[in-house]
């Protein structure tokens, strides 16, 4: 059984996009511009939280790229995103210690090349968490990025691994 064209690329975006499902939850959205065919241009708020640190959500705001492309999952998004990061209960450490630097989200913004970023780094002298978004591409990343930083209370004792 062949597939035609459009087809193909529809069960290959589906494919890929439950491939790089994430644990991310949307938020809100709103329209940038208006495509007559396949979805408008947006910007996209996505809450995930941090899976070793209970009590902390980060909030990453992108471009999400319409039209035909887009809705089919073969365009790539910009680079362009926003973090802001925030403690939302008591802060408890889940598992192992915590890396000096670990990636903690990840999510496609295009079909195979280009991934939007997440990083949580721990600055242990200043009893902070600083979350940095960017996003990479197999071949070139992109230098724009955004940062955010978590304090933590005196009594809060970070996990370090050593």
């Amino acid at each position: 059984m062949r597939l035609a064209k459009p087809a193909l690329f529809a069960t290959l975006a589906s494919l890929t996009a439950c491939l790089g499902a994430s644990s991310a939850q949307t938020v809100g959205e709103v329209s940038t511009v208006f495509k007559l065919l396949g979805a408008n241009h947006k910007i996209v708020v996505e809450a995930f939280d941090d899976p070793k640190v209970k009590g902390v959500t980060c909030y990453v705001s992108r471009a999400k790229t319409g039209g035909i492309s887009g809705s089919l999952g073969l365009a790539e998004d910009k680079s362009e995103a926003s973090i802001a990061c925030r403690q939302v209960g008591p802060i408890s450490f889940e598992g192992k210690p915590l890396k000096k630097q670990e990636e903690v989200f990840s999510e496609r913004t295009s079909l195979v090349f280009k991934t939007l970023q997440v990083v949580r780094m721990v600055d242990a002298p200043r009893r902070t968490l600083v979350y940095l978004s960017y996003s990479d591409r197999v071949i070139e990343g992109s230098p724009q990025n955004s940062v955010t930083a978590v304090p933590l209370g005196q009594d809060v004792a970070i996990p370090l691994q050593q």
